[in-house]
């Protein structure tokens, strides 16, 4: 019997000895695992309403998807500000640049251009009498032509008539002169030459078809008939461009018009000859604004008796300017704004080594071609993202932060406090 209440006794002093050793600990560790668990509370949204967040998962009250597991807020991190891993960067292709300036480099301005026709060396050959096409020797358009080449052949009525009245008076010419320099003079307004009007006098046959001669010589630029067309006096055949000299177009801006004047010198570059630069000078400036584009036309003309420059080609053109303004105000490209109605909205890039963005809206002005100026929310020196704006506006929206849809976005908090 004393040999039980031993056993009894022993087994008694090693439960309380147990419950000593492990019993506060794994109390403690209780503890701790709740306080961790709270600590690392995990939030679900929705993929489709990221504005919804739970505790807990399940389905979304709104489309009834399954709920996916919420990014925490990074530490340190403002409450609308949210970062991007480099992965997803490159994936998206999203880019930044600096706001300012940029077009301005010391004392030189960058302009954007285009080469068109110099139209003071543009002509229309006309069909001086009325008549049918009978055979059109222009074959397309670019086609080069020359001064006095047999441009086309027509049958005319009128003047196969008046080749007639100048046989007639010919033979009448001593006697009545007046009719007969009458007639002559009549075919001459139909730009016949004397020779062409001897020739017929001295034949005495009429002739049934007239050639068109080119007036000038260039490259044909429109073809405005064709053969076995009926045409009135005066009609236009061909417009024919002149391309030993061409115009080169830059669009200047209204806040940059006081910058240029007549006679400044510019050198033109274009990608199609990367390593040449072309001189030339302001010759024209358009005195009227565009009110689409808030700017006005700076015109060169450029020698192209090569051929090196095609109209429709773009080129850049840089000037040396005497006077800068103070103040020019903030341009940024039309691809880096968002718009959501009332709100303009861009992406700023907070940390300049770290892919870390923001929301930010902006006050946008004039529309200057593919940029925008920016009135207030920008200052010289921002980065902002101007390639893949709806992907980084994405993330935002996913990860709860305020975006083009979401005007509120969340608190500030850290992964050790509640959502």
């Amino acid at each position: 019997m004393k040999k039980y209440i031993v056993y009894i006794g022993i087994l008694s002093a090693g439960i309380l000895l147990g419950w000593l050793l492990f019993g506060n600990a794994s109390t403690g560790e209780t503890a701790h695992d709740h306080e961790e668990a709270e600590e690392t509370n995990q939030m679900w949204t929705c993929s489709m309403h990221p504005h919804i967040m739970k505790s807990e998962p399940g389905a979304c009250p709104i489309c009834g998807m399954d709920l996916i597991p919420a990014e925490k807020v990074t530490e340190g991190l403002g409450a609308d500000q949210f970062k991007l891993t480099q992965n997803a960067m490159a994936l998206a292709n999203i880019q930044t640049s600096i706001v300012g300036d940029g077009e301005v480099e010391d004392n030189t301005i960058k302009l954007s251009g285009k080469i068109v026709e110099n139209e003071e060396a543009n002509t229309v050959q006309v069909s001086y009498f009325s008549g049918r096409i009978e055979r059109l020797n222009v074959s397309f358009t670019g086609e080069e032509i020359r001064k006095g080449q047999l441009l086309a052949t027509i049958y005319s009525p009128e003047l196969f008539a008046a080749q007639q009245e100048l046989i007639t008076a010919s033979s009448i010419k001593e006697s009545q002169p007046a009719l007969y320099r009458a007639v002559r003079n009549k075919l001459k307004l139909w730009k016949l030459s004397e020779g062409q009007i001897d020739q017929i006098e001295a034949s005495g046959k009429v002739k049934e078809n007239f050639p068109v001669y080119a007036t000038v010589s260039g490259t044909v630029s429109e073809k405005l008939v064709e053969q076995g067309d009926y045409i009135k006096q005066g009609q236009p055949l061909l417009r024919i461009s002149n391309l030993s000299t061409v115009w080169a177009n830059f669009d200047v801006y209204e806040h940059q018009i006081d910058l240029f004047k007549i006679g400044q010198q510019v050198a033109i570059t274009t990608n199609a000859y990367p390593n040449k630069q072309f001189k030339a000078v302001v010759s024209f400036i358009d005195p009227v604004l565009d009110t689409k584009t808030r700017t006005v036309k700076l015109r060169v003309v450029l020698n192209n008796k090569n051929g090196v420059f095609k109209p429709g080609m773009f080129v850049e053109g840089k000037i040396d300017v005497v006077k800068l303004t103070s103040e020019q105000p903030i341009t940024i490209p039309s691809s880096a704004v968002l718009w959501t109605g009332e709100r303009s909205v861009v992406y700023l890039k907070i940390n300049p080594d770290e892919p870390v963005f923001e929301l930010r809206e902006v006050l946008l002005g004039n529309n200057l071609g593919e940029n925008y100026e920016v009135l207030d929310g920008l200052a010289n020196g921002d980065e902002i993202v101007t390639n893949g704006t709806f992907t980084v506006d994405a993330a935002a929206q996913l990860q709860g932060k305020r975006s083009m849809m979401n005007k509120k976005g969340g608190k500030k908090m850290t992964v050790h406090e509640e959502h």
